[in-house]
């Protein structure tokens, strides 16, 4: 008599890291974002270590190449590059992070009531959605990152807040970042709500707000985690080109963006000022890319293992 050996069946979670593993470029792009978000997360023990530090000028010590004291140079002010490139990520990554995850909430919500509810709701939400899509983007957010927050009638503790930008980028890209998400929770809600679970919790008598939160969600949360990843990429180029344009995040907060803004008159003359913020920029939106590519294939209903 034989015996047949099986194999327990592996978990959703297994399987799509397996498949995760198997993409080379989304793994190191995921260690090469760890390490970059660890370094600027410690650039005060790093500014400590080195003896650097991000804010102190010295005019007799401008445009220093690499040496041991600046491991890459110092500015036109004779600020430590690699400080300020530090605190320049802490500042850009904390904005791309902030606006994706704001823009995810509000567009999953969005997409949940349009999907569930459907009817007049779903039609004016997926027609102010389209109209939000067809708006010029960058140029609606250069017009309203000009806007004088003093004469909004907001408190002067904080139009005068040296944050203020930083937190005025992120409620700006926030607001019109968020229909991707929205469209693709809509879909995936379209199709959830007939499932043969949902109707059984329909049938027992569930609210819809636990319906949405307990089964509709749960199953959707798989595009929300790839467009929020593939997002962030988008969102540090537009507080990049705004900050380029002096328009995002201001002096003397550092951002990789006002960072190329300083170096643009002097790109000839010390060039490796604008190659340090740009290709830590580059090499960024690159990877965020290829790590949402790697959760794209990983979480693909349909990928064969």
């Amino acid at each position: 008599m034989s015996i047949a050996l099986t194999h327990p069946p592996q978990s959703n979670a297994r399987r799509m890291g397996r498949r995760f593993l198997r993409h080379r470029l989304a793994v190191s792009s995921l260690a090469l974002l760890i390490v970059m978000a660890l370094l600027s997360l410690g650039a005060p023990l790093i500014e400590y270590l080195l003896g650097i530090d991000a804010e102190t000028t010295n005019l007799f010590d401008r445009f220093q190449p690499p040496s041991t004291a600046h491991p890459l140079g110092t500015d036109e002010a004779g600020r430590d590059v690699l400080a300020r490139l530090l605190h320049g990520g802490r500042v850009s990554l904390a904005v791309a992070m902030a606006a994706a995850l704001t823009s995810a909430i509000l567009g999953t919500a969005i997409g949940l009531f349009a999907g569930y509810y459907g009817g007049w709701l779903d039609r004016f939400l997926m027609r102010f959605t389209d109209g939000v899509i067809a708006l010029p983007l960058l140029p609606l957010l250069i017009v309203l990152a000009a806007i004088d927050l003093s004469k909004l009638g907001l408190p002067d503790s904080l139009t005068q807040s040296e944050d203020i930008s930083l937190y005025r980028i992120v409620v700006i890209i926030s607001l019109f970042g968020w229909t991707t998400v929205a469209r693709l929770v809509r879909a995936e809600t379209l199709s959830l709500k007939n499932r043969e679970f949902v109707r059984a919790a329909v049938a027992q008598g569930a609210t819809a707000g636990r319906i949405m939160r307990t089964h509709i969600l749960p199953n959707a949360i798989s595009p929300i985690i790839v467009a929020t990843t593939l997002s962030v990429g988008g969102i540090i180029l537009f507080e990049s080109v705004l900050s380029f344009l002096g328009l995002g995040i201001q002096p003397p907060v550092a951002s990789w963006g006002n960072m190329l803004t300083n170096a643009q008159d002097l790109v000839w003359e010390t060039p490796l000022l604008a190659i340090w913020p740009g290709l830590m920029i580059f090499v960024t939106v690159i990877a965020f890319n290829f790590l949402g590519d790697g959760l794209q294939d990983a979480m693909d209903p349909r990928a064969v293992d």
